[in-house]
């Protein structure tokens, strides 16, 4: 028996789409070395769309994998052409018994169970904060993929309330299977987050958001906000963790009118190794997002510490629980005010801090791949 799993997200590092498409097959496979009674060489497989410069995962090279030579945009479109034509793939992912596709993409096949992961409905709840083409794409093949899966996993059950509605799908259909925080997001010594702050020119105390830079993530709302504790004395940057996506030039545009300007710290991408410091050193994460399929730096940061501000919308009250603050994400003094309750109170931080790392405690890697690996077999027994 061969579980073949879609990796195409991780090999592109495609932000939190990667990172679980990684961390689950890293998860899965552990497991199964784990267990005496069930390894076997060719348990798993890995599929990916292998353009021009992607690298195999590191660590991953003896796994047999599979790869089509198309870039992204022509990958998706073959995929929805074969699944409308009804033309099967299985001569591509040979030998397997079972495909999870772990991104919004489910290529047509004959015979083989599959699973569809779904992280989100975005596109259809802030449809002005996708580029045309994207949201045609998905509006289209989305309701397709849901139909043709055999068995779909939502990241939360604010998803799965999404799908339901959307679709009409059947609710035993789809499957909650939460997230994780990775195993390296834990607190850090104070000579770690210090050399970590010198090497980036990181402030002293600074509040911090990681995400792709995007319209729905409200950082023009979040940057006026940053600007009323930084004048107020309470904090002296704002760090704004990671990559330019789409539609965000009207972000950068305010950034270059604010009056916080240099206090405002960007640098890009930060390798996943430095990024516990970069957690454990923040005054909180602040991650006011409009909509969320789950919201991993919620976990990431309670991993590491930090305390987190996070919106009451869509997931992101379901990952947090008790052991965040919120704030409504289009009301600007909604989040200055929580801001302010937070850097005022001396007692407030680590109380948060405490309480997030058992938050987060309760979501593990390990956790989600026994779940996932129980709905596998539920899958192939039907």
């Amino acid at each position: 028996m061969t579980i073949t799993l879609d990796v195409s997200a991780a090999v592109h590092r495609r932000a939190g789409l990667g990172r679980y498409a990684e961390s689950l097959t890293r998860a899965l496979l552990a497991a199964d070395r784990s267990t005496v009674l069930m390894a076997s060489p060719d348990r798993y497989a890995l599929f990916y769309n292998a353009e021009r410069g992607v690298e195999p995962l590191s660590g991953l090279e003896h796994i047999s994998t599979h790869t089509v030579a198309l870039g992204y945009k022509p990958w998706r479109m073959l995929v929805w052409m074969g699944q409308l034509a009804r033309v099967p793939f299985n001569r591509i992912i040979p030998g397997a018994t079972l495909f999870h596709a772990t991104e919004h993409l489910l290529m047509p096949l004959r015979g083989v169970p599959t699973v569809l992961t779904v992280h989100d409905l975005i596109f259809r709840h802030l449809p002005e904060h996708h580029k045309p083409l994207n949201r045609w794409y998905l509006n289209l093949t989305m309701p397709l993929y849901c139909r043709r899966a055999d068995h779909i996993i939502a990241v939360s059950e604010c998803t799965k309330r999404d799908l339901i509605a959307a679709y009409g799908i059947a609710l035993e259909k789809v499957s909650v299977i939460h997230e994780a925080a990775d195993p390296r997001f834990r607190p850090q010594p104070p000579d770690a987050v210090a050399a970590l702050r010198a090497r980036y020119g990181l402030p002293p105390r600074y509040l911090l958001f990681v995400s792709t830079i995007e319209p729905r993530k409200n950082l023009t709302r979040l940057l006026a906000a940053f600007e009323a504790v930084y004048a107020d004395g309470l904090s002296d940057g704002w760090v704004v963790v990671g990559k330019r996506g789409w539609l965000c030039d009207d972000f950068f545009a305010a950034l270059e009118r604010s009056p916080a300007r240099e206090a405002v710290v960007l640098p890009g991408y930060v390798p996943d190794e430095d990024l516990p410091a970069v957690y454990a050193g923040a005054q909180a994460l602040v991650f006011p997002s409009l909509y969320e399929g789950f919201g991993l730096p919620v976990l990431e940061a309670m991993a590491c510490g930090a305390p987190v501000v996070t919106s009451t919308t869509s997931s992101l009250p379901e990952v947090g629980g008790e052991a965040a603050l919120y704030c409504d994400p289009t009301d600007t003094e909604s989040m200055i005010g929580v801001l302010r309750q937070l850097l005022q109170d001396p007692e407030m931080r680590p109380a948060l801090a405490r309480r997030g790392l058992a938050r987060a405690a309760q979501f593990s890697w390990e956790r989600t791949a026994a779940q996932t690996r129980v709905l596998y077999d539920a899958v192939l027994r039907r």
